[in-house]
C-alpha cells in the first residue's frame, strides 16, 4: 500500500513545473510592466538581513524541526513547519539566505557587501543586486494561481510585491536578427507560423488537443495537498475529487517520457522549440521529460491574461517571505554562516545536529530535514551508522560520487555572468529578458548553446545605483563538472586562480557565448566596459553553494535503462528527511518549493496540513 501511494503522490509531485512556459511563448509587441501589492507584502525598502530582529528568535539548543539549508525548498518547508506551531531552527552555511536562488550585493567597486553588514531596514542606493540563480518567474502574481510556491506565501501569509511584464526577446537560428514580443498562446501560433510554417501551427494544435485534457487534473490540484500516506484521500481525493479522478484515469501515460515522434510531430521548428522549453524547465531534453510535465506546460501556454512575474527588491525577496514566515513565529529561527558537520542518529533516529566549527549540538525533538544536495545529505551522516541508509547511498552515490563511475547522474552545471554597466550601455527598447540559441543541429545542451540574458534593473530600477543596470547572464545548465576537474585544486585558493594563465584562459573562453548573447541585444556591452564584471564557474557553484560537482539537482530521464528514480522525501532513518532538487518533484522553482511542501506535510498531521491547505486559492 505504501509503495502504491509513493507512486501516485509522485505523478502528482513531477507535474510541478509552472515557471518558464509562458515566459516563452511570444507574441507581437504589448510591452507593459506594473506592480502588484499582496496582502502580505513585504516592506522592499527592508533587506534581507532584518528578517533576524523577530521578537521570537532563539538560540535554544533543542527544537522540533531542525532545516538544514536556506534554499526554496527548506525555507518552504522550515516555514510551513513553523505555521503548525512547531520550534524550527534553519541552519544555513553560506552568509547570505537562499542557496541556488540567494540574491548577493556589490558596491562601485566591485566589493561584495554581505546583507549582514546592512543594518535592519536600511535602503542603500549605492549597491548593484546580482541573482545567482533563477531570473524567470510566473504564476505568482495572480491571486488564484497553480503555482506551488504562490500557495506556499499564502499558506505562511508573507509575499513579496509583484511587478509583472508581458515582453520577451529570442534569437533562434531561424530568428538570427531577433525577435522582440510578447508572451500569449495565441500570439505564438503567429511566431510558428512565421519560423515554421503552417505544419508547425498543425502539429501544435495536434499537440495540445492529445495534451490539454491530461492537464485539467493536475492543474486542479495544489500540490501542498500530496502526502505519501493514506491521508491523500483526505487532502486530495475528497477535496478535489474531479481532478482526482482525472490524474488516476490518465496516471499511465504521465509516466512515459514525452516522445515527439510517437505523438506525432514532423515539423522541425516545433521540436526544437519544445526541446528548448524542457531543457530549460528541467536540464533535459523533451524526450527525456516526462509526459506529464510537457502536458502542464503546453496547458499554461493557453492561460489567460498571461504575464511574468518579478519580485519588487530583486529575487532575495523570494527568499526574504519565506524567511519570515519562519522567524515571524515563536521559537523560530536562522542561523546563517552555521555549517552542519554530522548528523546525530540515536537507536536508529535521527536526533539532532552537530555544528562544523564549534562542535555544538543542536537536538531535534522531531526531525531533521536537509535541504542540500544529495550528496552532502549522504555526507552528513558517518558510515556505518545505519544500514539501510548506508545501501541508498552506495546505489546512488557509489563509491567516488562520479557518474562515469555509476553514480546518479546529474545535470550539468551553469557559466554565469554578474555585470554592472551604465545605463547607457543598454539600449532603452531592450526587452528586460532574452533568450540566445546559437545551433539546434548541436543538441540543445551543448556548451554555450543556451543563453538566458536578464537586465532585472529594467524591471525594478532600485537593483541598480542610479544611471546603471545590472546583468544576470548565464548558459542553462549545460556546463559539464568534467570540463572542470583540471581545476579543482585551485578551488579554495583565489590567489591561485587568479595567477593560473590556463584557469582564467578556459573562464575566459566558456564565458564568451554569454557575451556574445548579451551583444545580441545590447553591443556596448563588452569586456572591460563594465563596472562590475564577474565570471561564475562550476567550481564556484560547488564552492559556494556546496553542490557537489557543482550540480542543479539529478538528471533522471522517465523509463531510463538504470532503472534510477527520485529519492523519497523520506530516507531510511527515521526523522531524517530531505528537500530540494534531489527529491522527487526534481529542478526549478516550483518543483523545489513543491517538494518542500511534499516534505513538511510528511512530518505534520493531515488535520495541521488541512488547516494550512484551506488558505489556498486555486484558479
Amino acid at each position: 500500500m505504501n509503495s502504491q501511494l509513493n507512486c501516485l503522490s509522485r505523478v502528482f509531485a513531477l507535474a510541478v513545473l509552472c515557471s518558464i512556459p509562458s515566459a516563452l511563448a511570444f507574441s507581437p509587441p504589448a510591452s507593459q510592466i506594473s506592480t502588484i501589492a499582496s496582502s502580505h507584502r513585504c516592506n522592499t525598502n527592508t533587506r534581507t538581513s532584518s528578517i533576524f530582529s523577530s521578537t521570537w528568535s532563539t538560540a535554544t539548543d533543542e527544537v522540533d524541526c531542525i532545516v538544514i539549508g536556506s534554499g526554496i525548498g527548506g525555507l518552504s518547508c522550515a516555514a510551513l513547519l513553523a505555521a503548525t506551531g512547531r520550534k524550527v531552527k534553519v541552519l544555513e552555511k553560506h552568509y547570505e539566505l537562499g542557496g541556488c536562488a540567494h540574491e548577493f550585493y556589490m558596491d562601485m567597486e566591485g566589493r561584495t557587501v554581505p546583507s549582514s553588514a546592512l543594518k535592519s531596514g536600511e535602503k542603500r542606493n549605492d549597491l548593484f543586486h546580482f541573482e545567482a540563480g533563477p531570473s524567470l518567474y510566473s504564476g505568482l502574481s495572480q491571486d488564484r494561481s497553480p503555482n506551488p510556491l504562490k500557495h506556499i506565501y499564502q499558506m505562511i501569509e508573507e509575499e513579496p510585491e509583484w511587478i509583472t511584464y508581458d515582453e520577451w526577446g529570442a534569437f533562434l537560428p531561424e530568428a538570427p536578427e531577433g525577435y522582440q514580443l510578447s508572451i500569449g498562446a495565441e500570439n505564438f501560433e503567429k511566431i510558428l507560423l512565421q519560423y515554421g510554417g503552417q505544419s508547425a501551427v498543425d502539429d501544435w494544435n495536434m499537440l495540445a488537443s492529445s495534451l490539454r485534457p491530461m492537464a485539467g487534473g493536475i492543474k486542479g490540484i495544489p500540490h501542498a495537498a500530496i502526502r505519501g500516506d493514506l491521508g491523500i484521500l483526505l487532502t486530495v481525493a475528497l477535496k478535489f475529487p474531479l481532478s482526482f479522478l482525472n490524474v488516476l484515469k490518465y496516471a499511465a501515460e504521465f509516466s512515459k517520457p514525452f516522445d515527439l515522434d510517437k505523438l506525432g510531430l514532423k515539423n522541425e521548428f516545433l521540436k526544437n522549440y519544445l526541446d528548448m522549453l524542457a531543457f530549460l524547465l528541467q536540464g533535459l531534453p523533451a524526450d527525456q521529460t516526462l509526459t506529464v510535465v510537457m502536458a502542464y506546460m503546453v496547458e499554461d501556454f493557453f492561460r489567460e491574461n498571461a504575464v511574468m512575474d518579478f519580485p519588487k527588491g530583486g529575487s532575495g525577496e523570494l527568499i526574504g517571505a519565506l524567511a519570515r514566515g519562519v522567524t515571524k513565529r515563536k521559537g523560530c529561527d536562522i542561523e546563517l554562516s552555521t555549517a552542519v558537520e554530522e548528523i546525530i542518529v540515536e537507536n536508529g533516529r535521527a536526533v539532532g545536529v552537530k555544528l562544523a566549527k564549534s562542535g555544538r549540538k543542536i537536538r531535534a525533538k522531531e526531525a531533521v530535514i536537509s535541504n542540500a544536495d544529495l550528496y552532502n545529505t549522504y555526507k552528513f551522516v558517518p558510515e556505518g551508522i545505519h544500514q539501510g541508509f548506508d545501501e541508498e547511498r552506495a546505489r546512488f552515490v557509489g563509491i567516488t560520487a562520479n557518474p562515469k563511475d555509476g553514480s546518479v547522474p546529474y545535470c550539468k552545471s551553469f557559466m554565469h555572468l554578474h555585470l554592472a554597466v551604465k545605463a547607457e550601455l543598454i539600449p532603452d527598447d531592450a526587452p528586460p529578458q532574452w533568450t540566445v540559441v546559437q545551433d539546434w543541429s548541436k543538441g540543445i545542451d551543448a556548451v554555450g548553446n543556451v543563453v538566458v540574458v536578464s537586465v532585472g534593473s529594467k524591471l525594478d530600477s532600485t537593483l541598480a545605483p542610479p544611471g546603471y543596470h545590472v546583468i544576470h547572464a548565464y548558459t542553462a545548465g549545460n556546463e559539464p563538472y568534467e570540463d572542470w576537474e583540471q581545476f579543482e585544486h585551485l578551488m579554495d585558493d583565489a590567489v591561485a586562480r587568479d595567477k593560473d594563465e590556463a584557469y582564467q584562459a578556459f573562464k575566459d573562453e566558456r564565458a564568451k557565448p554569454i557575451w556574445d548573447a548579451i551583444q545580441k541585444r545590447a553591443p556596448r556591452v563588452v569586456k572591460g566596459a563594465c563596472v562590475v564584471e564577474k565570471v561564475a564557474t562550476p567550481l564556484t557553484h560547488a564552492r559556494f553553494l556546496s553542490r557537489h560537482r557543482g550540480n542543479y539537482g539529478l538528471a533522471i530521464a522517465p523509463g531510463n535503462s538504470e532503472g534510477w528514480t527520485f529519492p523519497d522525501v523520506k530516507t531510511p532513518i527515521e526523522g531524517y528527511y530531505r528537500c530540494g532538487d534531489s527529491t522527487t518533484s526534481g529542478i526549478g522553482v516550483p518543483a523545489v518549493a513543491s517538494s518542500g511542501a511534499v516534505c513538511a506535510n510528511a512530518i505534520m498531521s493531515v488535520w495541521d496540513q488541512l488547516e494550512l491547505n484551506s488558505k489556498i486559492k486555486m484558479p
